[in-house]
C-alpha cells in the first residue's frame, strides 16, 4: 500500500496545484508525529514554568496570527503549514490539559468529549463538501473545515494518550508501544478490509497524537513518572530543530520540483 493511499482520496492522477496542505507522504507521516511531540513537551514546559492563562493566552495569539496567514496564503507554503500544525499541536495541548487539570475532568471523559467534537466536525463537512478528501482543501469553507478537524484531533489524541499512561497505567512507554501497534491498524484495514482512504487517513492522523506525544513524554519526565528524565525544554528544542531540518528539505525539493517543470 503506498502513502498515497492513506491520504485521504486514494490514489490520484494529476496534482491539484490549488490545495493548501501538502501532499501525504511517508515524510508527511515522520513529521507529524514530531509535532506531537514536540506539541506535548513544549505545552508541559510552559505549563510548569509560565503561568497558565499567561502561556495558554500567548499560545492563542501566536495560532490565531498564523492561521490567518494560512488562510491568506494562496498556495501550500511548508514552513507556514507545519509551523501551524506544531502551533495547533501545543494549544489543542493545552485545550485538553486545562480541562483536566483545571476542571477535574477525567480522561475518559474529555475523550469522549473530543471524540463526539470531532465526529461532529466531520458530519457537518461531508454535509456540506461532499467530501473529507484532504486533496479537495481548496476553498475557505474547507479549509476551515480542515483546521478545525486538525485541531480536534489534537485535543483528542492527547486526552486519549493521558488515558492509558496515567488512567490505565500503562505509563508512557507502554502507551508508546501499544499506539506504535494501532497504528498499523488503519493502513492494514484499508488493504486487506476495504475500508476507504478518507477513514484510514483520519484513523492514522489521531492516532500519531498519543504515538508521538507518548515518546515524547518517556523522554522528558523525570524518573519518578517512568521517564527518561531528559527534561521536557531540551526534548522540545530538539524535535523543534528535526522539524525545522526536515520542512527545510521539503521546501528545497519542492522548489527543485517547480524548476524541473
Amino acid at each position: 500500500m503506498t502513502t498515497a493511499e492513506l491520504s485521504g482520496g486514494g490514489p490520484r492522477t494529476g496534482r491539484r496545484t490549488a490545495s493548501k496542505v501538502p501532499e501525504v507522504t511517508a515524510l508527511f507521516w515522520v513529521i507529524k508525529v514530531l509535532t506531537t511531540g514536540v506539541g506535548e513537551t513544549t505545552s508541559d514546559f510552559f505549563a510548569h514554568n509560565v503561568d497558565p492563562v499567561i502561556a495558554v493566552g500567548v499560545a492563542g495569539l501566536v495560532l490565531a496570527g498564523s492561521l490567518v496567514a494560512q488562510f491568506l496564503s494562496r498556495t501550500y507554503r511548508p514552513w507556514l503549514y507545519w509551523t501551524t500544525v506544531v502551533l495547533v499541536s501545543v494549544f489543542g495541548t493545552m485545550a485538553a490539559d486545562a480541562a483536566h487539570v483545571g476542571f477535574g475532568v477525567p480522561y475518559a471523559v474529555s475523550t469522549a468529549v473530543f471524540a463526539i467534537v470531532l465526529a461532529a466536525v466531520f458530519l457537518l463537512w461531508h454535509r456540506l463538501e461532499r467530501t473529507l478528501s484532504i486533496h479537495d482543501i481548496t476553498t475557505p469553507r474547507r479549509e476551515v473545515f480542515y483546521w478545525l478537524a486538525v485541531g480536534t484531533t489534537f485535543a483528542l489524541g492527547t486526552a486519549l494518550g493521558d488515558l492509558t499512561a496515567t488512567t490505565l497505567h500503562l505509563g508512557y512507554l507502554g502507551s508508546g508501544v501499544v499506539f506504535a501497534v494501532v497504528i498499523a491498524v488503519p493502513p492494514l484495514a484499508r488493504r486487506f478490509a476495504g475500508l476507504g482512504s478518507v477513514a484510514t487517513f483520519w484513523a492514522a492522523y489521531v492516532v500519531t497524537r498519543p504515538l508521538g506525544a507518548s515518546f515524547a513524554d518517556w523522554l522528558g519526565v523525570g524518573h519518578d513518572r517512568g521517564g527518561v528524565g531528559l527534561g521536557t525544554g531540551p526534548v522540545s528544542v530538539t524535535l523543534l530543530l528535526v522539524i525545522a531540518a526536515l520542512v527545510a528539505f521539503l521546501g528545497v525539493t519542492q522548489a527543485s520540483g517547480r524548476r524541473a517543470r
